[in-house]
């Protein structure tokens, strides 16, 4: 008997390889999901500029990685760019008329809060994806939208700004002429496979690590390739090493480990480095 749905995510035409060069960009669950990737030795920049909430904020992101050089990706060489979109409301500033990513505690009384429309939010979505690919034609999205639920907008409030984000997605993924975007379901997951209190942390609305790990294990299930699982495994005990806390970090025996390990580490990313060139 089963007491659970799960969500159903088909298996991605395209695979995330090992050390794949990875953007995460939006909010506080990309940070999380992100750091997996860093954790699992992918090349990854995660929110350079802090947390973005709206598609707006993300396509601000995306400029200013370009116009910085700071972007992960090689024109050469396929990557990931993984979209975690928190909500569909914006802040704007008065005196300019220009949406602002961070209010910096600055009076409410200087921003009017606005509520994007589906057609804006794809757009916005859309000039991010166009500019990445401008520059980086190789590289795919995932786009997802965040479990993470609002109780400033009131819980139906934040519904409605979910479904907002969820309908401009299917509507961007739709239109576009080729299939360089995917959803993922990020929000499903977390409401209808882990659909219990036990799964959040103590304020009830964040995902516990738990259920982070959960959902990165799902990803990795429909997005990761052969490669990328052999290469997990071998990085495993490598990580295990590095991460290691000896009690005498000064002994002659601890500094051998530590350049067996450091060795163990530079042949492993020599044996993988050239998976991303397609």
């Amino acid at each position: 008997m089963e007491f659970r749905t799960i969500v159903d995510i088909p298996e991605s035409q395209w695979k995330i390889e090992p050390m794949e060069r990875m953007l995460f960009v939006g909010s506080c669950f990309a940070d999380n999901i992100g750091k997996r990737f860093t954790d699992e030795h992918f090349r990854t920049v995660v929110n350079p500029y802090g947390v973005m909430y709206n598609p707006a904020s993300i396509l601000h992101t995306v400029k200013r990685l370009m116009d910085d050089n700071a972007m992960p990706f090689q024109e050469d060489e396929q990557g990931t760019a993984v979209f975690t979109l928190g909500t569909n409301h914006v802040y704007i500033l008065k005196e300019t008329g220009e949406i602002v990513d961070n209010c910096r505690k600055r009076p409410q009384r200087l921003f009017q809060e606005k509520e994007l429309s589906i057609d804006e939010c794809a757009d916005y979505l859309r000039q991010a994806i166009d500019c990445i690919l401008s520059r980086y034609p190789k590289v795919r999205f995932i786009l997802t939208v965040s479990p993470i639920r609002y109780r400033k907008y009131g819980y139906h409030g934040s519904q409605l700004s979910k479904a907002t984000l969820l309908l401009a997605i299917d509507k961007l993924i739709y239109d576009l002429p080729l299939r360089a975007a995917n959803y993922f379901p990020s929000y499903e997951i977390m409401n209808d496979e882990l659909r219990d209190y036990r799964f959040y942390k103590p304020d009830m609305l964040h995902p516990s690590d738990q259920a982070v790990d959960y959902i990165f294990e799902r990803l990795a299930d429909a997005y990761f390739s052969d490669a990328t699982r052999a290469f997990l495994k071998e990085w495993e005990p490598i990580r295990e090493a590095l991460n290691h806390r000896p009690l005498h970090p000064e002994s002659e025996e601890y500094q051998r480990f530590k350049q067996q390990t450091e060795e163990r580490l530079h042949a492993f990313e020599e044996k993988y480095a050239s998976h991303s060139l397609r």
